[in-house]
């Protein structure tokens, strides 16, 4: 008999698990995907989602459709499914439990499919930079690894986990080289692949990874896999170093699949040491010695914020623009703008709430840990208004952006836009040596 699955997913793994272990195998049948609450939110009003499309499913097979997973129970009795597969990241390993417990009450069985099962293998070289949580610093070493293998004369790739809103069909196979490719896109997409571009990095995305991989290995000769969250990598690693967050210091055993990319780590990196307590640094320490295989070294770095135009802040009443998944479902309290703001010596933080309007509202309700910040939301153009009349209508002097993206190429506000950036910078070894690392394992 055909089994019948169901897969949680975000528009991400989801995908991935299906192209790769899923569509193909006449022994099972997708019968629905699901979406997650609030894992990229604004995806329930993005075109392309009420159904995977037809094109990406065998011929004859017909659009799957992606149902919300508060629909998780019905959907298994009206589809009478016989197994639910758990494909998303960055979820507490509580929460991933309660799914469980919702499929089991359903009548299903209950599964995560592994790294082993949706790795996939490429034909050159592989460095994959993967964390215990969304936030802690990848991009920053994928850049820096990227760069010292460009340095060495390698033509280099950047892959990112997915993200693909919008038309997936379109999505399949996704290259951003220039500016002008990242037209079009959500905030959340921009931020991901904007600072590789700027470096002058190709970027490779979409949703059908092995075709994204085979793109990728005909134009590059190594890639740098820059894991979203803190999902698997969807390539086979040659080489794998896994960061963990000093401001989240226990995280790296409380996630999946953080904790699970930590067992598999040929290095680990904690990071943010600089603006964490001695006692949180030996906690992240010791949590990584603990999780992590006995010959992975343990390194340590300073995320170090800078200002664009610190003079525009020092003494204005400052509103505070974050990363918007890394105060979402990373679970942080502020980012890169919090830590320029006040080192630039704002007179005051602007509370965006009481100004906030329409769904930016909604996601300022629904993460209540954040104070004084507003999570760059942009995943489509209702988002991004609603984003700049709560700016507008808070009216600060400045706006600080800690959010990887141009503030002011995506949204016309009023007052003056200051950047601010993080440097990851190492305290016992360089990119450098960290690569020539890998290259002796």
């Amino acid at each position: 008999m055909t089994e019948r699955v169901v897969v949680m997913g975000a528009a991400g793994r989801d995908f991935h698990d299906y192209f790769v272990e899923l569509r193909d195998d006449p022994e099972r049948e997708v019968v629905a995907f699901t979406r997650a609450p609030g894992q990229n939110l604004g995806e329930t009003a993005a075109e392309g989602f009420a159904d995977f499309p037809a094109e990406l499913t065998p011929e004859g097979t017909g659009s799957i459709p992606i149902v919300p997973e508060a629909d998780l129970a019905a959907t298994v009795t009206e589809r009478d499914a016989d197994l639910v597969l758990f494909a998303y990241s960055d979820v507490a390993h509580e929460d991933v439990m309660h799914a469980a417990s919702r499929a089991l009450a359903a009548g299903a069985d209950f599964g995560i499919l592994g790294p082993d099962t949706i790795q996939l293998d490429v034909d050159v070289p592989v460095v994959a930079v993967n964390a215990v949580r969304t936030g802690c610093g990848k991009s920053a070493l994928s850049q820096a690894f990227a760069d010292e293998l460009d340095s060495r004369g390698r033509d280099v790739a950047v892959v990112r986990e997915p993200m693909p809103y919008g038309d997936l069909t379109a999505k399949r196979v996704e290259r951003f080289a220039t500016e002008a490719d990242l037209d079009g896109l959500t905030v959340e997409e921009r931020e991901e692949y904007e600072d590789h571009v700027a470096a002058g990095h190709v970027v490779y995305a979409g949703v059908d990874y092995r075709a994204v991989f085979d793109r990728a290995s005909e134009e590059a000769d190594a890639i740098v896999w820059d894991g979203g969250n803190n999902e698997f990598a969807f390539a086979v690693p040659d080489y794998h170093v896994v960061l963990v967050d000093a401001l989240r210091p226990d995280h790296g055993e409380r996630y999946h699949p953080g904790e699970a990319n930590l067992r598999r780590a040929d290095a680990v990196l904690v990071t943010k040491e600089n603006a964490a307590s001695d006692e949180a640094v030996e906690t992240a320490s010791d949590v990584a010695a603990r999780l992590a295989p006995a010959d992975a070294p343990i390194h340590h770095s300073d995320s170090v914020v800078h200002a664009d135009d610190p003079e525009r802040i020092a003494d204005r009443d400052a509103l505070v623009v974050e990363d918007g998944p890394t105060l979402t479902h990373g679970g942080a309290s502020h980012g890169a703008g919090y830590v320029a703001a006040a080192d630039g010596g704002a007179a005051s933080l602007v509370d965006p709430e009481p100004y906030a309007v329409g769904e930016i509202a909604d996601v300022l309700d629904e993460y209540d840990h954040l104070d004084r910040v507003l999570p760059a939301m942009g995943y489509s153009d209702d988002q991004l208004a609603d984003l700049a009349a709560t700016i507008d209508a808070a009216d600060p002097d400045v706006v600080v952006a800690g959010t990887p993206v141009d503030l002011d190429d995506l949204v016309d506000v009023d007052a003056p836009v200051v950047r601010a950036h993080y440097d990851l910078e190492l305290r016992d070894a360089t990119p450098s040596d960290l690569l020539d690392a890998g290259l002796d394992r």
